[in-house]
């Protein structure tokens, strides 16, 4: 067993909320100084899309068709009252007033303080999604073993 600190999270919700408590753990592990690993799948899968609102892309009709009605980063749900979509908005707001991080800037620290992202192989085939669909700054496209190996002896939450 290793010394180090060791965050692992697998990011499987696509909602707004969940993003953030994702990604403020990781920061915050990533702050002190630990290794953090996030493995964004299914639906959490919109987080690290490059495009970051609704958008055609994908291979194949219905990959293209889900992927349009998901979105991205910019178009996620809050998970309870997200009335007709304007929640996320409303709740940036009140982050910013209180000078909480918002999500954006939450998933900028992340790769700023050198989070590993890594998107689900199985998630990419599904959705029809190419590397070049996601942001830059995911580390690679993996599979559930790689992912259990860099989480090895470390501490593993699910969102």
């Amino acid at each position: 067993m290793t010394n180090e600190k060791k965050l692992s999270i697998i990011c499987f919700s696509g909602e707004f909320d969940k993003a953030v408590a994702a990604l403020t753990m990781a920061t915050g592990a990533a702050a002190v100084n630990w290794e953090v690993n996030l493995f964004f799948t299914f639906w959490g899968f919109n987080i690290i899309k490059k495009k970051g609102g609704h958008a055609l892309v994908g291979t194949g009709f219905l990959a293209r068709v889900f992927n349009l009605i998901m979105g991205g980063r910019k178009s996620l749900p809050l998970s309870r009252l997200n009335l007709g979509g304007a929640s996320p908005g409303l709740m940036t707001g009140m982050m910013k007033s209180q000078n909480v991080a918002t999500l954006e800037e939450l998933y900028q620290a992340a790769k700023d303080l050198g989070v590993n992202l890594y998107a689900c192989e199985m998630s990419m085939n599904i959705f029809g999604m190419k590397r070049e669909h996601l942001d830059p700054s995911v580390k690679a496209v993996i599979g559930v073993p790689a992912f259990l190996k860099y989480s090895e002896d470390g501490q593993t939450i699910f969102i």
